[in-house]
């Protein structure tokens, strides 16, 4: 969670109908409504980047929805520049906005951050940032400044790229990443999981292959034994990895819901609330209404998915739905309750589709595109989305398929 006011430590967010609110949430209507009156919009959007609303810095996204406003709304990146010496929290969002406005073409975020690279405090974990997501020819002539100024960082660089084209070698980073089992087949991975000897490490690495596959029912059986060494928890990556199994790990989780360790204890039954009998509709109306009352913004996300599971018959949760949709500034959760939306009752929701093609959040506008309604507008949208430097590989493929003409029919 973000914090802003340092007196009482809490988040304070304008209204959600607000332009100002609108673009602490990162709605795509506020990034509309910004381009009706961009001198109003403009104090809002560096407010943004220099105080940081996300709810939740792990999951919720802003920069890239923060840069195409500056590029959009034709908005200096001057104070962006003079953030970076700020804090290093502050200088990091800046960076990212930064690197962003250069590759969409402006000189002044890009020489900006290479200044900073040659002068400023946080200059280590910046050049390892740009060097992520700029073409190399446009850092590795800073080699020799690297060189003048690695050792006096507070924290160890994480990244091997750009030390290793330098030639630096830096402390606690001696040994290279470990390969990725990502070419192995589903068999090999789980008599890695299986076998005693294989490291702890080398068995999560088996889990995040797992994780981006498709479902394979021979994890199920490995599922008790990948716990933590200590008996304390699962093993990370492992409940994602169960996630993609879905209906499948069913029967299983029954048994997981009444052992005796309680991490798979715990495991088994959020398997079965995940996938609830019809009975549990009720609660769970209730349990999402509950939680509007309260405010809670981390967390109804999950109840939603599973009242999307019942379809139609969870019509009652429709307002509430609507209501954390258009209100929180958890902007990783939109996605979801549109998703739920889309089960539950899928009239009226071209309006939110549309929007969601400006939102901030990556897999709200990939619902976007896969979703809108065909309309001049909304395909002029999906084309500067294609089209967009910034705007990250999955957006722009789907955006692609989206706009890719539809064969015509052969005809003898």
């Amino acid at each position: 969670m973000s914090y802003h006011d340092e007196t009482s430590r809490t988040l304070s967010y304008a209204r959600h109908d607000t332009l100002e609110g609108l673009l602490q949430r990162g709605r795509g209507l506020g990034a509309e409504r910004a381009q009706c009156d961009p001198g109003a919009a403009a104090p809002l959007v560096y407010d943004g980047i220099r105080r940081d609303w996300k709810w939740d810095y792990q999951t919720d996204t802003r920069y890239l929805y923060q840069a195409r406003l500056i590029r959009d709304l034709k908005l200096s990146p001057a104070p962006v520049v003079g953030q970076l010496a700020g804090d290093e929290e502050a200088c990091s969002r800046a960076a990212d906005v930064l690197e962003l406005l250069a590759l969409a073409g402006s000189d002044e975020a890009r020489e900006g951050l290479r200044t900073y690279i040659r002068e400023g405090k946080h200059w280590a974990s910046v050049l390892e940032s740009v060097a992520d997501g700029w073409p190399a020819e446009w850092w590795e002539d800073l080699g020799d400044v690297a060189r003048a100024r690695i050792g006096g960082e507070e924290y160890l660089p994480w990244s091997f790229k750009p030390w290793s084209r330098f030639g630096i070698e830096v402390p606690g980073r001696r040994f290279p990443p470990r390969p990725s089992l990502g070419g192995l087949s589903d068999e090999k991975l789980f008599a890695l999981l299986a076998a005693d000897g294989t490291e702890f490490n080398t068995k999560i690495d088996a889990l995040r292959a797992l994780a981006g596959r498709e479902p394979a029912e021979g994890l199920i059986p490995l599922v008790p034994s990948l716990g933590t060494p200590d008996g304390r928890r699962s093993m990370p990556l492992l409940r994602r990895a169960v996630d993609r199994l879905g209906a499948l790990a069913v029967p299983a989780a029954r048994g997981w819901a009444v052992d005796g360790r309680e991490w798979l204890t715990r495991l088994g039954a959020d398997v079965l609330a995940d996938h609830p009998e019809p009975e549990a509709l009720p609660g769970l109306v209730a349990e999402l209404a509950e939680q509007w009352k309260a405010r809670a913004w981390c967390g109804p996300d999950t109840t939603a998915r599973r009242l999307a599971r019942f379809g139609p018959e969870a019509a009652d949760a429709v307002p509430v739905l609507w209501r954390y949709w258009r209100h929180t500034p958890h902007s990783y959760e939109r996605a979801d309750y549109l998703k739920a939306l889309s089960a539950i009752d899928p009239s009226g929701l071209d309006d939110a589709y549309t929007e969601s093609l400006w939102d901030c959040e990556e897999r709200a506008r990939l619902l976007g595109i896969a979703s809108a309604p065909h309309h001049p507008q909304t395909l002029q949208r999906i084309r500067v989305l294609r089209d967009d430097l910034m705007e990250t590989p999955e957006v722009r493929a789907a955006a692609g398929a989206r706009l890719a003409p539809v064969a015509s029919p052969a005809f003898d």
